[in-house]
């Protein structure tokens, strides 16, 4: 016994220092072995789980919890689509057409400065499908698919340039560097294709500001950063053999990675080097999966026609093209694939002028497309596991800049998901009666990237990366799941 105690508690004989730590000391041998054997038994799980990525980087992997979503496609609308004129309907920009903007509302510095007045919709919206969502003519297409969407009006961006917002987009971050959201995806959750990249970027004709960095890996392995297709055959350069037969190459590529594991040993891990083996190993694997894949003969005249390969746009051709590639990829098991935008009107969504011709063209492009890929997702049994989601950088003001075109607004905008666990014929948040700035359910883009995590079964907060002497994530240390578009 240490000590009796007297009935108000304090000991009759106390214990010496010296006392203490005699007595304890087994204890404290005790407590040193038990933290040593849990930071070895540590130290051998996360030296197993890194193991199995430098083995096979695309793995399947266990997620946070039971997910809704396998697969994303994000159709990215490069340049900013205005949201007045597509899926945000505001009377009042009717009502007060012409007017000063000033006098009716707060207007923040734009982008250019060049401030018209205030100007109404060139395109007349209706509601749609049984819940109702008010859709302008832009998109007489995907106005049939809105009872599969949830359609959320109170998206903003801490960045009104291209480039900064584009890295915010794809990253959570403005900085120039930080990994895409695709290349986190994957990096969390493997792919179920061992064949094809896990992470696919199909670009149907523009590479958004900010370039390819928008789908890099950052400081996450170079394994997972996005692989660049066309929406052609074949996608990819130099994806068949030089060699003479197979035998030969594969002669040439067992030895560059007999070379490399060598190196491997001497220098210990180099990510350079592990990602070079596991990106030969994969571009080998390609050459018969690539070739199939866009080989689109199996795809029948009835799909082809839907998705508008046939059309007498251009842009709707390339974009057709896309949407019906990455609907094969993700039937394939591809984890994240995001589409780009044709050239369409020939400067994005970017209407800075002129546009009413400007928009008309980009909606085009991509309208009968985007619904020909929801309604053949959905009846192939995919969208239930599919997310898709459709977005821009950021949106543009209700006012005009200049006499006929929109500048840029990061204030609040449209983007809709569909489609894996989302709750389909909703809307979500608001922006003021001039379709301006959100007043209700402000979102950020960390909210954003937050819930399509959430949708794969991934907790935002628990996926990290160790980088700089910091635990780094997607959301850095914002962003909460929107649980109301939730199904």
């Amino acid at each position: 016994m240490p000590g009796k105690r007297h009935h108000c508690g304090r000991y009759r004989n106390p214990m010496t220092r010296r006392d203490m730590l005699r007595t304890c000391s087994m204890g404290f041998g005790g407590l040193a072995f038990t933290s040593l054997m849990a930071n070895e038994s540590q130290a051998k799980v996360a030296g197993t789980e890194d193991r199995s990525r430098e083995l096979n980087p695309f793995a399947v992997r266990k997620t946070h919890f039971k997910p809704s979503a396998k697969n994303v496609i994000f159709l990215y609308m490069d340049g900013g689509p205005s949201q007045v004129d597509t899926f945000d309907y505001k009377p009042a920009l009717e009502k007060f057409d012409g007017k000063d903007p000033n006098s009716v509302l707060k207007v923040e510095p734009t982008q250019f400065d060049n401030v018209g007045k205030v100007m109404k919709s060139p395109w007349k919206f209706k509601q749609h499908g049984k819940s109702g969502i008010w859709v302008s003519d832009l998109f007489p297409h995907v106005a049939k698919h809105v009872d599969d969407m949830s359609v959320i009006h109170s998206m903003t961006s801490a960045f009104p340039e291209h480039t900064n917002a584009n890295y915010f987009l794809h990253t959570g971050s403005g900085l120039q560097g930080r990994p895409s959201m695709g290349s986190w995806i994957t990096y969390g959750l493997g792919s179920v294709c061992q064949n094809l990249p896990g992470f696919v970027v199909v670009n149907c004709g523009l590479v958004p500001p900010g370039g390819l960095d928008n789908f890099n890996s950052g400081f996450l392995p170079a394994a997972y950063q996005g692989s660049v297709f066309k929406p052609t055959n074949p996608p990819v350069a130099n994806v068949n053999r030089k060699e003479k037969t197979d035998q030969l190459q594969r002669n040439k590529l067992a030895l560059i990675k007999q070379m490399d594991q060598s190196a491997l040993e001497r220098l210990g891990s180099v990510d350079a080097l592990e990602s070079a083996i596991a990106n030969q190993e994969l571009a080998y694997r390609m050459q018969t999966a690539v070739p199939e894949l866009m080989d689109m003969v199996d795809e029948t005249e009835a799909t082809r026609e839907m998705y508008g390969f046939n059309g007498k746009w251009k842009g709707t051709k390339a974009f057709a093209r896309g949407c019906l590639t990455a609907r094969r990829l993700v039937e394939r098991g591809v984890r994240f694939v995001e589409v780009t935008c044709p050239g369409g009107s020939g400067d994005r969504w970017d209407q800075h002028g002129n546009l009413k011709d400007g928009h008309q063209k980009n909606s085009l492009s991509v309208d009968q497309p985007i619904a020909a890929l929801l309604k053949d997702l959905k009846q192939r049994g995919l969208l239930d596991e599919t997310l898709v989601v459709w977005s821009g950088e950021f949106g543009r003001t209700p006012f005009a800049q200049g006499r006929n075109g929109r500048d840029h607004n990061q204030f609040g905008f449209t983007c809709w998901m569909a489609g894996g666990g989302v709750k389909g014929g909703t809307t979500y948040g608001a922006t003021d009666e001039f379709g301006y700035k959100a007043v209700q359910n402000k979102l950020e883009m960390h909210d954003f990237h937050a819930t399509m995590l959430h949708l794969l079964g991934v907790d935002h907060t628990k996926q990290t990366f160790r980088w700089s002497g910091r635990d780094m994530r997607l959301t850095d240390v914002h962003g909460h799941v929107v649980h109301d578009i939730v199904a």
